[in-house]
C-alpha cells in the first residue's frame, strides 16, 4: 500500500484502477476500498480518495488518467501552468486532453478529447499531470479563439507573464504546417517580439501608430525613477511618453474614458502627460492618432498623419 499512498500524494488524491492493480492490489481489494468509501468513482476506472467535490486539479488528473496515455491540452494546459487562484477561469468547464491521433475512445463526461498528430514531441510527460508544452497550448488556444482580440490576449498574457517568449512561440509555430490564423499569428508574434506585450499595446501599435504612419516608438523601455519603471510607449526623439491603462472598472468605465479623452487633448496642447485606455485605442483610434500626431509635432516631429481605411470622411 506504500506505492498506492505515494501515487495518491503525487496525483492529488486521484488514482486509476490500472495503477492499483500494478501496485499489487487484487480486484477484490479494489472493490473493498470502494465499498468502504475510501475511494470514490470519478470516471469508470478512476478514483478519488475522498467523497467531497473534486478540485479543478483533481478533475484534471482524473481526465488524464481516464484516457491514458493523455496530456492536458489547450486552455486546460494553460490553467495547469497558472496554478491555483487563476481569475476569470470557469473551474467547472470541461477538461481538454490530447491523445495520439490514431486512438478512438468512448466519450467521457466532462472531458473533451483532442486527437493530435505528433503528440509525443508536443507533450511534457514528466509534468504532474502531463500537459502539452506551453508554446503549443498558447498557439492552440489563440488559433481556436472566436475573435482576434482574444487571440492577442492569450499570446500577450503568456509572454507578459514570462512563461514563454515570442521567439519560442515563433519556433513552435514554424513546426505547425497546418494551423488556423497562421499568417495573423506570425505578424502578432513579430509585434510582441518588438515589445507590444499586452492587448492594449498591440492595439495601439497596429490601429493608432502603424495605421496612421506615426513614428515608431520604443516599447517597454526601462527607466529608473524611484525604482525600475517600464515606459509602455516612448518617443525619445520627441520627448513624449504614452502610458496604456488597461484597467477595466466597469462601474466607472465611461466616466473614466471621458477623462482619458480630456487628458489626451490637453496633452496634445502641451499641458499634461498622456495616458490612453481601451476607448482611445479600440473605439476612437483615428481620432487618437490625430491627437498623438499633434503631441509629437509639438515635440518636433515634422511628419504627416496618414489616413487609414477607417478614418471618417
Amino acid at each position: 500500500m506504500d506505492q498506492v499512498g505515494d501515487l495518491l500524494r503525487q496525483q492529488d488524491g486521484v488514482i486509476a484502477r490500472a495503477q492499483l492493480l500494478e501496485a499489487g492490489l487484487v480486484p477484490s481489494q479494489v472493490r473493498r476500498l470502494l465499498r468502504r468509501r475510501e475511494l470514490c468513482v470519478v470516471f469508470p476506472g478512476v478514483y478519488l480518495d475522498h467523497t467531497g467535490q473534486p478540485t479543478w486539479s483533481q478533475r484534471s488528473w482524473a481526465a488524464v488518467l481516464s484516457v491514458a496515455p493523455a496530456a492536458l491540452w489547450g486552455e486546460s494546459a494553460l490553467r495547469a501552468e497558472d496554478g491555483p487562484g487563476r481569475r476569470g477561469f470557469d473551474e467547472a468547464a470541461p477538461i481538454h486532453v490530447a491523445v495520439a491521433h490514431d486512438r478512438h475512445l468512448r466519450r467521457v463526461p466532462g472531458v473533451v478529447v483532442h486527437r493530435v498528430r505528433g503528440l509525443d514531441r508536443r507533450v511534457q510527460w514528466n509534468r504532474s499531470p502531463a500537459r502539452v508544452r506551453i508554446e503549443e497550448a498558447v498557439l492552440d488556444v489563440a488559433a481556436a479563439a472566436n475573435r482576434e482580440i482574444d487571440a492577442i490576449a492569450v499570446v500577450a498574457a503568456a509572454v507578459g507573464s514570462r512563461r514563454t517568449t515570442a521567439g519560442r512561440l515563433r519556433e513552435a509555430l514554424g513546426r505547425r504546417s497546418r494551423i488556423r490564423r497562421r499568417a495573423f499569428l506570425t505578424v502578432l508574434l513579430d509585434d510582441v517580439a518588438a515589445g507590444a506585450c499586452s492587448v492594449l499595446e498591440h492595439g495601439y501599435l497596429t490601429k493608432v501608430e502603424r495605421a496612421h504612419a506615426l513614428p515608431t516608438a520604443d516599447r517597454q523601455t526601462k527607466a529608473s525613477v524611484h525604482g525600475p519603471v517600464f515606459r509602455d510607449v516612448y518617443y525619445p526623439r520627441f520627448g513624449r511618453v504614452i502610458e496604456l491603462d488597461g484597467q477595466l472598472d466597469h462601474t466607472h468605465l465611461r466616466d473614466r474614458d471621458a477623462d482619458l479623452d480630456r487628458d489626451l487633448a490637453a496633452a496634445a496642447d502641451g499641458l499634461s502627460s498622456v495616458r490612453l485606455g481601451w476607448g482611445q485605442v479600440f473605439e476612437r483610434h483615428c481620432w487618437t492618432a490625430v491627437q498623438v500626431g499633434r503631441l509629437l509635432t509639438a515635440g518636433g516631429w515634422a511628419g504627416t498623419i496618414r489616413r487609414c481605411p477607417e478614418c471618417p470622411g
